[in-house]
């Protein structure tokens, strides 16, 4: 599907399947309407194409569904932003962590990022149970709200455990009666059943292997270090510093090179900070819905009240640690960069890999990319910044369209009053 003004979408993932390998699938919505549904490429490394309905591991992209339910429970009166976690969990309320708010939470300011001090392997990260223990008895890296910095592993457990004592519900339950169900959004799991599993596209990793890293951390040690030095580049223009050691301490738990985030058995668990299986399709349906005020074809997830709190721009700590730009965090939800700068209304997540969905109330937009190749940082690959870049185009000339057609009927009709005609 592809509606005729968001050409420069189709043009923009068109150029993308041919510059990497594998495939992907792109989704747009806007003003409530799919306008572009496209897919194309390999889903494995066999060269099986891609198909309506293949679905990939996206990372990071997660982290956005995650919080989404945590904004349904709030809108329950479940949940409270500026409760303290340990309100609704107790146990966690040890190693100075009794007073540290939900808010502080969402916004990755609790301090609680540094997951390779808290486990011994990244396969502890298949275990839910261990994973709770490990936080409930961790200290923060520093004071909470003094630095902002980047929960890229530990943030799923931190939001999914509070979300299962709410509830009484698994994680992978909730993204399915709470989302994936009332929007009819196919192709939506954190924790996939195995009836789902033969959908799920191939990852495919870089091959290459060329930046210096320890030993145990295999090619994902690599190609953090890899955007670690080009990220040095960058900062060094805009003053600000990088610490390499919370890049590491976030993002690169022991054993992480052996771990396979496409392996059946990760895909079956739910770790709902990094291991969603999505299609492009599903992850647009629910930012199409909270582009349109929280409601999508008469299903509403979330009232206009909460959604504004929700996406508001949170106050930035003193300093940042794992990412050092001003990612304009919201609740949950990142802003937007496009090639033109970010988007003062935008929200959404993006992913490790190239993977992203976003959603813009000022526009009603809402855009979604899935793939399974490129194993680029979210600072370092623009895929999803160039699709969304094309997609507000696209919503631009639609408006154009209208107000052209709109003109041109006022104009036969004033043509025909003057005529006698009508």
């Amino acid at each position: 599907m592809l509606n005729p003004d968001f050409t420069a979408v189709a043009e923009s993932f068109r150029d993308q399947m041919r510059a990497y390998p594998g495939g992907g699938a792109v989704c747009v919505y806007h003003e409530g309407e799919c306008v572009v549904d496209l897919w194309g490429g390999q889903r494995d490394r066999e060269g099986r194409r891609w198909t309506a309905d293949t679905m990939a591991p996206s990372f990071s992209t997660t982290k956005g569904v995650a919080s989404t339910l945590v904004h349904i429970m709030v809108d329950r009166g479940l949940l409270s932003y500026d409760d303290p976690v340990a309100n609704y969990w107790p146990e966690f309320a040890q190693a100075g962590k009794e007073a540290i708010t939900i808010r502080q939470v969402l916004a990755h300011q609790s301090g609680l990022y540094h997951i390779r001090r808290m486990i011994d392997h990244a396969d502890r990260m298949l275990d839910w149970d261990h994973m709770v223990r490990v936080i409930e008895q961790t200290a923060p890296a520093h004071p909470p709200g003094a630095r902002t910095g980047y929960h890229g592993l530990t943030y799923g457990f931190l939001v999914g455990e509070l979300l299962q004592r709410v509830t009484g519900k698994r994680f992978a339950e909730l993204v399915q009666k709470e989302l994936a169900e009332p929007l009819g959004a196919d192709g939506m799991y954190v924790g996939a059943p195995p009836e789902a599993l033969p959908r799920a596209a191939e990852l495919i990793w870089p091959r290459e292997q060329r930046f210096p890293v320890l030993p145990e951390e295999g090619w994902i040690g690599r190609l953090l270090m890899a955007g670690a030095i080009g990220a040095q580049r960058v900062v060094r223009l805009f003053g600000v510093q990088l610490h390499l050691v919370s890049i590491l301490d976030a993002l690169a738990p022991r054993g992480i090179g052996s771990f396979d985030f496409g392996a059946e058995r990760t895909l079956r668990v739910s770790i709902p900070a990094a291991n969603g299986l999505f299609t492009a399709r599903s992850l647009a349906r629910m930012y199409a819905a909270l582009a349109a005020g929280g409601e999508l074809d008469g299903v509403r997830l979330i009232s206009g009240e909460t959604l504004a709190q929700a996406s508001e721009v949170q106050q930035e700590a003193a300093r940042r640690v794992v990412i050092p730009f001003d990612m304009r965090w919201r609740l949950g939800y990142h802003g937007v960069a496009t090639t033109g700068g970010f988007l003062r209304t935008a929200f959404g997540h993006f992913g490790f890999g190239g993977s992203g969905g976003w959603a813009d109330p000022k526009r009603n937009l809402a855009v979604a990319l899935i793939v399974n190749s490129g194993m680029g940082t979210p600072l370092g690959d623009l895929r999803i910044v160039r699709i969304g870049s094309a997609a507000i185009e696209g919503a631009r000339r639609r408006h154009v369209s209208r107000g052209q057609r709109a003109t041109s009927r006022f104009g036969i009709r004033a043509v025909g009053r003057a005529l006698g005609l009508v």
